[in-house]
């Protein structure tokens, strides 16, 4: 069936910020989707409120809207736009929510749309889980046992059919949120209401517990025709009971018969048939009783899911870019296989060799989480590695994910590490429980003698999964004397570092032996087919002891290192930045190899550059690929701290590192040496000294004048920066934090409270630098740069401290001989410009200012790489009076409800979003709607500051009173706002009587939240709010400047909503 020609332009709707539960796999599905539609020549309208993602690029989509992802939002630009469809299915759950939300406020019947790839009673049947339930029985395919619930009377009579443990699921939500076990009647209370808060709908699915279980996934793909296919089978080695996206999966499932594999597929097809998903994938999950053999189907998702993307990547088959064009009309048989050119996308994919996905974890941000993984989702990434058994892949996965180890096997303990026991020592009972990093505790248990029984009975992890992962302990004895020893700990998947630990040599040794001895990789190719058929787009991963599949690029080439896995503080924002160096570079006739482990990204499309590295980012993998290429150069400037972490060895051996040369950068980051640049340019930067004991820390405090910034250079449980206003608060500090040790100091630096921050993203080609943008941050100086909001053009500066601002990053750049991008940060006090922090890379923020200021940074920066100077562009002026953007952070604390919602200098935040438009308020107002913070417009407000706050409150309160807002104030700031002449109420804080301000927001009579932090006396109460206002969700603002910024942003509301493109801005 070819494809639609009776409509012309088509809606597609984004997944939004990166959350918890919804990372970057969304900007790939929805990058492939946009690209394949605009190739059968669609008009293609995109919405998605998210900067940092390669699908709001001006250049991929007809027309882009950086919008909130809202019903009144979506319909301003259905009714400007016209589109003919909407395409829901690659915007992961916000985008079905979202189309769910029109059809039922009568939006898209207003405007005669219709839904593409999902049908509504599709997405009905598939997301609400009682109708999910019955279709299932209908099909006669088996669910667990349980039922419906919309109130608490509801779910207590269930308690006669059910016993505990039980599972609790609330319906239409993202990554389990809510979802929980209770194993006792009081959890059960809690986690029921919990899920009814969390629910949209107010539905609460309760069924029995299928802990223990194995749990597997199909990547389904059904068109019109009824043609269906499994794109690829993937089992969890965690069971039932850790939600998917925490689970170690492995594709293809590893531990069925082939029989059960074929039932499984049956009842996956005929899910698709009976839920009526037409066109396009779907991701099934399934339990099965290793004991019994009974199976049941768990869920289904009936869009592009992040199994998809890990799917797309393990098979090579582009399942978003098939889905869409299904969603157009096309049939499978229709559709070539890209890879081979020579199949059809109706063939199932076959693949020849394993992989693995490990998620990453920071709990170090988080350490209130126990760490313990259950139904709802907590990792922030994920990587995936490909093997040609499955100990090697998973080796290659656990060193891929940047956390210090290189292999299935505990880091190596540095000297003085109180952690040294632990690391070495097991209590076997710990096995119980599902944690980031239980194989390491499986493989000290068969250290310790343990047996594959033994362990099964505690973890119920297959029983062949626990063999593999014994032959790699039994491997570790081998000697590694002979050459058959050192290939076979190779193809086992052994790094370097490894076997060097093994033997007392140094990885640099064993490489050399290596060498010696003949023992390279070989790269194989993803081809779809196991070699049946020639690949034609070589996307490729190393293995030991096979021939070669490929040979080195011809033609003028560079290798670009991507980031790695997401985690706080380096996520999507450096894959664009990698994405669009490649985009540079092809620009200018370069073919193009990148690097990189995250399945999530854009970056490892295998249809983006002209040669895909599935594999780790290490000296050791990355120099295999450098010496096996011999590029021209290396790229380590836009992945991030992953690549920069490994250009000093890399230069070393000889890569030929192209752009700002790895010394520059570590200049950068060495304060002696930096100090000594600031003081011969005449740039001024708070008073910072180190101290190895507490007397010279003490000293060094003492000698700046409190408050002080201070961060051990060693940081245990991921405890790092802290704002200290006391010696004695420092010396808890120290007692608390750090290990003050010989060789671990800790670096303390001025604290310029109330200053002003700025940050800079600027280029440089040696000889001259374009500045990119000067932002401005709205919250106040001591709270890191990516959880604080930011303005561009700043909208509170001077000209001459703007002119001072541009004067160091001039001299700065020029100084440490930057060729390409380099980002700055600065604190504007008392008419004073101070330097906090240069980084001669790119920043988390190079997207926001690119969309904002319509210039690519990072493209040009590439350029920059390989000779061109910034007198080649056309560049524009940054400070353009026309529009004003806010980017704005999106924080996790409904993951993690014990966590203190105060913003500190530790990063927290998972992702960002941002508003545009002609004012301040309304970008502001956009920003805010779009991460998640709904102001209300009117109601009641609560207030609690901090003494030296209470003055500067009274304009805030007395505003949001005029909007008509009634106060409600804690006792203290309730006298200083009654003494202004603001009408306000006293209610109790916590301890002090009932009904205190929680009771106030449970019972939902408070509408938002103004609370400035008043140190540790009030650290219980202030908690105690922030979690009431994360399970209610309301708005709870920490800052001053985040409150004024609410106000102007409350003011607007009922305004009439417009909408422009970005393209339209930049006109």
């Amino acid at each position: 069936m070819p494809k639609r020609t009776d409509i012309e332009s088509i809606l597609i709707i984004g997944a939004g910020p990166i959350v918890i539960g919804q990372a970057c796999e969304f900007d790939y599905s929805g990058t492939q989707a946009t690209r394949a539609l605009k190739e059968e020549g669609y008009r293609v309208i995109l919405v998605n409120s998210n900067p940092a993602t390669i699908m709001t690029d001006p250049n991929l989509a007809d027309a882009t809207y950086i919008e909130p992802i809202t019903p009144e939002y979506v319909e301003a630009i259905i009714q400007k736009e016209k589109p003919d469809a909407i395409l829901p299915t690659v915007g992961g759950q916000t985008a079905l929510n979202l189309a769910m939300d029109l059809h039922r406020q009568g939006i898209i019947k207003k405007y005669h749309v219709q839904l593409i790839g999902a049908q509504v009673d599709a997405i009905e049947k598939a997301e609400d889980r009682e109708r999910f339930k019955e279709a299932m029985d209908d099909a006669g395919i088996e669910t667990a046992q349980g039922g419906f619930i919309h109130s608490w009377q509801e779910a207590e009579a269930f308690l006669e059919e059910i016993k505990f443990p039980i599972i609790i699921r609330p319906s239409f939500t993202l990554g389990g949120t809510g979802g929980s076990v209770a194993y006792n009647f009081e959890e059960f209370q809690e986690l029921v209401e919990n899920g009814l808060n969390a629910s949209p709908i107010t539905e609460v699915l309760i069924e029995e517990s299928l802990l223990g279980w194995k749990e597997f996934e199909l990547e389904v793909i059904r068109d019109k025709a009824d043609n269906a296919i499994i794109i690829c089978s993937i089992e969890n080695i965690d069971p039932m009971g850790i939600h998917t996206g925490d689970s170690i999966t492995v594709a293809p499932a590893m531990t069925l018969t082939d029989k059960e594999y074929q039932h499984m597929r049956n009842d996956a097809i005929q899910c698709l048939r009976t839920i009526g998903v037409e066109t396009g994938g779907s991701n099934v999950q399934f339990a099965v009783d290793p004991e019994t053999g009974r199976r049941i189907i768990i869920e289904m998702n009936p869009r592009v899911s992040r199994s998809s993307a890990l799917a797309s990547k393990a098979t090579g088959f582009p399942i978003a870019k098939v889905a869409a064009k299904l969603a157009v009309g096309y049939t499978l048989d229709e559709l070539p296989n890209d890879i081979t050119g020579k199949t059809l996308a109706a063939f199932e994919p076959t693949i020849d060799y394993i992989v693995t996905k490990v998620p990453r974890f920071d709990f170090e941000k988080f350490p209130s989480a126990s760490g313990h993984l259950g139904v709802q989702m907590q990792s922030v990434g994920e990587v995936m590695s490909i093997g040609r058994t499955f100990r090697e892949s998973l080796q290659k996965a656990f060193r891929s994910l940047e956390v210090g180890l290189d292999g299935l096997e505990p880091k190596p303990p540095a000297k003085g590490d109180p952690d040294l026991h632990r690391a070495r020592s097991l209590d076997m009972s710990t096995l119980r429980y599902a944690t980031a990093f239980r194989l390491l505790k499986v493989r000290q248990a068969f250290l310790e003698g343990q047996s594959v029984k033994d362990i099964f009975n505690l973890t119920k992890i297959d029983p062949w999964f626990l063999q593999q992962i014994k032959k790699l302990v039994d491997l570790k004895g081998q000697e590694t004397q002979s050459i058959p020893s050192l290939r076979t700990l190779k193809h086992n998947g052994f790094s370097d570092r490894q076997i060097g630990r093994m033997t007392g040599k140094t990885e640099i040794e064993i490489r050399a032996r290596r060498k010696k001895e003949s023992v390279y990789p070989a790269y194989k190719v993803v081809d779809t087919c196991a070699a049946e058929f020639v690949a034609q787009t070589p996307y490729c991963y190393s293995t030991y002891d096979e021939e070669n599949e490929i040979h080195p690029l011809e033609g003028k080439k560079v290798i670009i290192l991507g980031g790695g896995p997401n985690r706080i503080g380096q996520g999507i924002e450096f894959d664009y930045c990698c994405v669009q160096a490649v985009f540079g570079l092809q620009d200018q006739g370069y073919k193009t190899i990148m690097v990189n482990c995250n399945p999530e990204t854009v970056s490892t499309d295998f249809d983006l550059v002209d040669r895909l590295y599935f594999e780790p980012v290490t000296f050791e993998d990355v120099l295999n690929i450098v010496e096996f290429e011999k590029p021209d150069g290396v790229l380590v400037q836009f992945g991030g701290q992953t690549p920069l972490k490994i250009a000093n060895a890399l230069a070393d051996a000889g890569a030929p590192i192209i752009g700002t040369s790895p010394r520059s950068i570590d200049l950068a980051e060495d304060r002696e040496k930096f100090g000594k640049i600031l003081d011969k340019l005449n740039i001024v930067c708070p008073q910072y000294g180190t101290g190895r004991t507490l007397d010279e820390v003490v000293a060094v405090a003492e000698r700046i004048g409190f408050p002080v910034l201070a961060r051990p250079s060693y940081v245990l449980g991921g405890r790092a920066m802290e704002i200290v206003y006391s010696k004695e608060q420092l010396i808890d500090y120290i007692a608390r934090s750090a290990d003050v040790t010989e060789g671990h100091p800790i670096l303390i630096d001025e604290f310029l409270e109330d200053a002003f921050e700025f940050d800079v993203d600027a280029l440089c080609d040696g000889e001259t630098v374009h500045i990119g943008a000067v932002m401005q941050h709205i919250e106040e100086a001591g709270i890191h740069s990516g959880d604080s909001a930011c303005v561009l053009p700043p909208y509170r500066i001077t000209t001459e401290a703007m002119d001072e601002i541009i004067r160091i990053t001039e001299a700065l750049a020029i100084e440490l001989k930057v060729i390409g991008l380099i980002n700055l940060q600065f604190a504007y006090k008392d008419g004073e410009v101070y330097v906090l922090e240069v980084n001669p890379r790119a920043s988390r923020t190079i997207p926001f200012v690119s969309k904002a200021t319509d210039t690519p940074l990072a493209r040009i920066a590439s350029q920059l790489a390989i000779g061109l100077k910034l007198s080649h562009f056309d560049l524009k002026q940054w400070d353009n009076k026309h529009h004003i953007a806010v980017k704005e952070a999106v924080l996790p604390f409904n993951k993690f409800p014990e966590e203190s919602i105060f913003l500190s200098p530790e990063m927290k935040s998972t992702g960002e979003v941002m508003g545009i438009s002609s004012t301040f308020g309304q970008s502001f107002r956009r920003a805010s709607i779009s991460a998640g913070n709904k102001f209300s417009d009117s109601g009641t407000v609560f207030i609690s500051v901090n003494n030296s706050d209470k003055l500067d409150v009274i304009p805030i309160a007395r505003d949001l009173y005029e909007i008509g807002f009634d106060i409600l104030a804690t006792s203290g700031t309730a006298q200083e706002l009654s003494r202004n002449g603001i009408p306000v109420k006293s209610i109790f804080k916590v301890g002090e009587g009932r009904p205190n301000i929680v009771d106030g927001i449970k019972n939902d009579n408070i509408n938002l939240v103004i609370n400035t932090p008043m140190g540790e006396r009030s650290r219980y109460d202030e908690e105690a709010i922030g979690r009431a206002c994360i399970q209610k969700g309301i708005v709870a603002i920490t800052t001053l400047s985040g409150a004024e910024a609410a106000v102007r942003a409350i003011r607007l509301a009922g305004q009439k909503i417009s909408v422009q493109t970005i393209q339209e801005y930049h006109q």
